[in-house]
């Protein structure tokens, strides 16, 4: 009750009680209150900087992490944003109150909502970090916290009795993973209806009786996070519709823009290198530069001497982005499928027009950008007969990977697929820190090339002659040389080298 009679001194009316009643928020209600521009701003970049944090920190280790949870925490403590309610109970405060807090996080979510409803993916990347936000902080909330929460934004789920829990003791227990005999007594069960439930009820990780499902207190964070994904993605799509009304204000439509351009860095839609990879060189490029996702593409396309729309515009951009010209993704393109089906006149008629699209001579001229991981990895999964690189080809599990490679595989497991990627990065390059957070194909292309010291790297450099994989056929390393007394840095070479291998015939 401490925390409740502190806030009463903090809150000077019945509209911000309202808002700031939970330290967790739906975001239902728009901030009601003046602010500067200069506030305007700082709140925008430091959620901005939280929200690059998440995004850095889940493709860098797994979210359920130790390193992952200490290094967060240091970032809200830094920010000065809402977390661990209980901690802030405990102790006095020493910097901003916990309703300044409140209101910095309130505030600035709608600040960033301005900025990126713009386009979809915007929206896309805007909507995941914010659900792996909400998520983090749902998690640290205890039984109390999580039921004050689920009553102050309505959501009509409640625990079962005592004597209900008791007898459906056997069923919970045997439907339930993280659920056993010694602890269904001290967990708290929600009875929901089925319908809000049906990834827990299609995964079978919770007891279906007579319309509702029996969710243990950690899977409840399922059921919340679909119903913020759910408002989130209709909020932006109102946001989109007033938006010209707020970039009229010219005080505003700068910062706005600014932020939005923000959060990916880098777009890859024009490379220092365009122009300086041939097309002789994209087959040695995908053995060493390419990430598994895009290797999986340029493996079927020469394979079948042809692509499906989904996998060209993935493949496409992709090839784009590391420096193909129109001219030169044109002649790719033609070389390749006129080995199938496909004639010379067939292919101009048909498949020439996508591929001036892509570079926006066609159509609305728009200027296509490739493909992030989040957008491939988000994407609809391939139809029969179709390539895409989705989920980085990291979905397929074989003996071999699980006998070699099980930090891999463990991440895997657990959908970490960047992360996974980012492992088999290390591997391939031999080494043990790759220093950066992939979230994009070619961002991989890029960083393998500077390693290599090749064309891809994007910088003038002085390479020699024999160390450029673009300019002379790699000859075989003491790395990738198989016979007995491998030293770990072969044998990790030859471990991929299979696993490539793998992939690619899946």
């Amino acid at each position: 009750m401490q925390f409740y009679s502190r806030r009463k001194k903090l809150i000077g009316n019945a509209q911000t009680e309202q808002l700031y009643g939970h330290c967790l928020q739906f975001y239902g209600q728009p901030p009601i209150e003046n602010i500067s521009l200069s506030e305007f701003e700082t709140f925008a970049v430091d959620r901005l900087k939280l929200l690059k944090t998440v995004e850095n920190l889940g493709v860098s280790y797994v979210k359920t992490s130790e390193q992952y949870t200490k290094k967060l925490d240091a970032e809200f403590s830094n920010l000065n944003f809402p977390y661990k309610i209980e901690a802030d109970d405990r102790k006095p405060q020493t910097g901003p109150s916990e309703y300044e807090k409140r209101r910095k996080d309130h505030i600035s979510h709608f600040i960033l909502r301005l900025a990126y409803c713009q386009t979809e993916d915007l929206r896309r990347w805007f909507i995941q970090q914010e659900i792996d936000l909400f998520r983090y902080r749902f998690k640290d909330l205890g039984s109390k916290n999580i039921r004050e929460f689920l009553q102050y934004n309505n959501l009509h789920y409640h625990t079962i009795s005592i004597d209900e829990k008791k007898n459906l003791t056997d069923k919970l227990v045997n439907s339930s993973f993280a659920v056993s005999g010694s602890t269904v007594d001290c967990q708290d069960f929600y009875k929901v209806p089925f319908q809000d439930a049906l990834d827990l009820v299609r995964t079978r990780k919770v007891y279906l009786k007579g319309g509702y499902v029996y969710i243990p207190h950690q899977d409840i964070v399922t059921i919340v996070l679909n119903d913020f994904r759910t408002r989130l993605s209709k909020a932006l799509a109102l946001t989109a519709r007033s938006l010209p009304a707020v970039q009229s204000d010219e005080r505003l439509q700068p910062l706005l823009n600014h932020l939005s351009h923000a959060y990916v860095g880098q777009d890859y839609s024009i490379q220092k290198s365009i122009g300086k990879i041939s097309l002789e060189q994209i087959d040695p490029l995908s053995a060493k530069s390419y990430p598994l996702c895009m290797r999986q593409l340029h493996r079927g396309l020469r394979d079948s001497h042809h692509l499906r729309h989904g996998g060209r515009m993935q493949y496409g951009l992709f090839l784009k982005g590391i420096g193909l010209t129109l001219d030169q993704a044109l002649q790719f393109w033609r070389s390749e499928f006129v080995k199938g089906k496909v004639d010379a006149d067939k292919f101009d008629k048909a498949y020439a027009y996508s591929i001036r699209h892509m570079f926006g001579k066609e159509g609305k001229r728009t200027d296509y950008t490739p493909y992030s991981c989040m957008k491939v990895i988000l994407s609809n999964p391939p139809s029969q007969g179709d390539q895409h690189g989705d989920h980085c080809d990291w979905s397929t599990s074989n003996p071999l990977l699980r006998n070699n490679i099980p930090v891999i595989l463990e991440l895997v497991k657990g959908m970490h697929y960047q992360l996974a990627c980012q492992k088999y990065f290390e591997l391939m390059h031999s080494i043990e820190d790759s220093g950066f957070s992939l979230n994009h194909p070619n961002q991989y292309f890029m960083e393998s090339q500077k390693l290599l010291g090749g064309p891809g790297a994007g910088v003038k450099v002085e390479v020699k002659r024999e160390d450029n994989p673009a300019t002379k056929p790699p000859n075989p390393s003491p790395h990738q040389t198989p016979g007995p007394g491998n030293r770990p840095q072969e044998v990790a070479a030859e471990i991929t080298e299979d696993l490539d291998s793998f992939f690619q015939d899946a």
